[in-house]
């Protein structure tokens, strides 16, 4: 009887873990940025509503990821040289933010050159506590980017299975390790296809189809997407694309109604492929200048920001065949929308923001303004939602919660007074949130 009471006990202390929705990649379980999580915070600071919060190894701009009661991030140690000549500005047009800018972690433009020794790191943090269970350490080796001043190398966000966790950095080494940090196969993709040389580092993070880990590489000196065995690392399939493409975009599998596409947001073109052999089957629009925002998809529609400066926003119906620019796209909206953070949807309607913290709240069905909102903020990491809330965090880490709908609501201004570039995640009631060298559990 004293086993069994031991053994309730136990499992109730593992059933909010067991029964929690996962954040496995970038935007979550469907890359979307929704979470079916309730009892989310509204409301915290330094002092309130903080669980934990675990200094990191190293800086970076990815996301955290979590896997029942494990959080993982990635990061760098040491300095690697930026590029010259102008770092341009999110909110160029606006001083009184762009003055708010800042280049990852403080550093100044004066050592900004340095180069030191250089390592790319993975960690896990105990969900309930912030306990580091684990850290792995490797030297990045290779040809440097030329790096824009916001990022490093541990820009790409990591991804797991529950199995195996992947970590891919911005020379091109991509590790994978089991859930106890332990390597099992690892690729240095910048030495064995082309260098990872593209304008101000890379910025795609993996994408997972079935057994296959895809890789988006769009790069100046040759292009071209790459999928592998996620078990061993060989590869499955290889897709010239040519050279001189631009993407820092997360490719999104979707299911269309002739079967599944991989949906791709680059300088040339929005290109669909099949994820299963990279046979190209549709593209659509034309040329832009560095995209980096990614698609999300609902019911049968593709939503989607192209990026760069006062972008558009537009709606596309997957399951063409070659340039369906005429014939799939649903609507457009010119102008408003986002350059780096991706769109939102939830409940009918859309969320974008431009590059001066003017949210734009849009409906689905045709793109049409809801309302409209200034909420002041430079904002880099994309919004995410859960339990009526939508989630906007700003470079400042200034994080605004509105009520989801179709009024404008602010419900709170959560100021941690650090820099955030990395998208939230959500998981088990908390909200996680990665500073350039810290890790915050929001909630009770």
């Amino acid at each position: 009887m004293r086993l069994s009471a031991l053994s309730m006990l136990l499992l109730s202390c593992l059933l909010p873990y067991a029964s929690a929705e996962n954040w496995p990649q970038w935007r979550g379980v469907s890359s979307d940025g929704i979470s079916n999580d309730t009892g989310l915070p509204t409301t915290w600071s330094e002092g309130e509503n903080i669980a934990w919060k675990a200094e990191l190894a190293g800086i970076g701009t990815s996301s955290p990821i979590i896997w029942e009661n494990r959080v993982f991030v990635t990061s760098q140690s040491g300095r690697i040289p930026i590029a010259t000549g102008m770092q341009p500005q999110l909110a160029r047009d606006d001083q009184s933010l762009a003055r708010q800018e800042k280049p990852i972690g403080g550093r100044s433009a004066a050592k900004s050159q340095e180069e030191d020794e250089v390592f790319l790191i993975v960690e896990a943090f105990r969900h309930s506590d912030g306990v580091r269970l684990w850290e792995y350490r490797s030297q990045a080796k290779g040809e440097f980017p030329q790096l824009h001043e916001k990022h490093n190398l541990a820009t790409p966000t990591p991804l797991t299975d529950g199995t195996f966790v992947y970590a891919w950095f911005g020379t091109g080494q991509l590790f994978a390790l089991d859930m106890e940090g332990k390597p099992v196969w690892t690729r240095h993709i910048g030495k064995e296809y082309a260098p990872f040389t593209t304008n101000w580092g890379h910025g795609s993070s993996l994408t997972l189809y079935k057994d296959t880990l895809i890789l988006l590489c769009d790069h100046v000196g040759k292009s071209y997407l790459l999928a592998l065995d996620k078990r061993t690392g060989k590869e499955r399939w290889n897709v010239d694309r040519g050279k001189g493409k631009i993407s820092h975009c997360t490719p999104l599998v979707i299911q269309a109604p002739g079967g599944e596409e991989l949906i791709i947001n680059s300088s040339e073109r929005i290109d669909a492929y099949d994820p299963a052999s990279g046979n190209l089957l549709w593209y659509a629009d034309g040329k832009r200048q560095t995209p980096v925002p990614s698609p999300v998809f609902h019911n049968g529609t593709i939503y989607m920001v192209r990026g760069y400066r006062n972008s558009d926003f537009l709606a596309i119906k997957p399951g063409g065949r070659g340039d369906v620019t005429s014939s799939h796209i649903l609507w457009r909206t010119s102008g408003g929308a986002s350059y780096v953070p991706s769109i939102l949807y939830q409940e009918g309607l859309i969320y974008v923001t431009n590059e001066v913290g003017i949210v734009t709240c849009a409906d689905a069905k045709d793109g049409k303004t809801v309302w409209r909102r200034r909420l002041g903020g430079i904002f880099f990491a994309s919004p995410v939602a859960a339990d009526g809330k939508v989630y906007m965090v700003s470079e400042t880490g200034v994080t605004f919660v509105l009520r989801s709908g179709r009024k404008p609501e602010i419900l709170a201004e959560n100021n941690l007074d650090v820099r955030i570039i990395a998208s939230p995640a959500i998981s088990n009631g908390h909200l996680f949130l990665r500073s350039d060298g810290a890790l915050f559990c929001i909630g009770p």
